[in-house]
């Protein structure tokens, strides 16, 4: 009886660890153009694993159904899926707007720090000289990639912080939808905004409304987010 007993739980234990290493496999692409996205944050939320897609916008993540997963990145709207099956998988992230970005800073009540919640993938992405593993292994690659998707994630909204409609309506005379496509067109980059005063983004802003002004109008107005 013991030993059935234990034959049992042997097999539970193998089904259980063989159910929890199952991949879901998808792609994820630019709502509209269709694009492959790369560097998109792939997250679990119920059993906590995390990925990131490649240059292909290819991910492959442990686990189940029922899980939810979790699609983001800097300057789109996050999408969520509920696993049903353990088909390939289809995600589409469409632009985020200027008003939906600043919305998304002003509710975030903690800073958030990806050492504190993701620390083993800053133990699994350090290089040693002495063991090749840790240069090639693709866990040690995926967690490299992610460590930059963090850095470039906390640098997107530090540029987000300054680069809002209040301060650029100050000094270029848009609104509504003129706004949201110049301040998207002309948006600066994290260096940028860094290594420079609020009087040199100013002209900087006052440069680009001349050129966006110059632009024929069909040039002036991006794509619709909804397409």
């Amino acid at each position: 009886m013991k030993i059935k007993l234990y034959i049992i739980a042997m097999l539970l234990l193998v089904c259980g660890s063989l159910r929890a290493q199952i991949l879901v496999k998808g792609t994820v692409y630019e709502s509209g153009s269709g694009s492959k996205m790369p560097d998109v944050f792939v997250k679990d939320i119920t059993n906590k694993q995390i990925t990131i897609t490649d240059k292909s916008g290819k991910f492959e993540i442990k686990t189940e159904t029922g899980h939810i997963l979790v699609f983001s990145c800097p300057n789109y709207v996050s999408d969520t899926m509920y696993v049903v099956d353990l088909t390939p998988k289809r995600v589409e992230l469409k632009t985020q707007s200027i008003s939906l970005r600043e919305v998304n800073i002003t509710s975030r009540k903690e800073t958030f720090d990806p050492h504190k919640e993701y620390p083993d993938v800053y133990t699994k992405s350090k290089v040693y000289p002495l063991s090749p593993s840790s240069w090639f292994s693709k866990e040690g690659r995926d967690a490299r990639r992610l460590k930059r998707y963090f850095v470039h994630e906390e640098q997107e909204r530090k540029v987000d912080q300054i680069w809002t409609r209040a301060y650029v309506s100050s000094i270029a005379p848009l609104k509504d939808k003129d706004l949201e496509d110049f301040m998207t067109m002309y948006r600066p980059t994290y260096a940028f905004v860094t290594s420079n005063n609020k009087e040199s983004l100013a002209v900087y802003i006052n440069d680009s409304y001349k050129k966006f002004e110059a632009l024929p109008p069909g040039q002036r107005t991006l794509p619709s987010l909804s397409q």
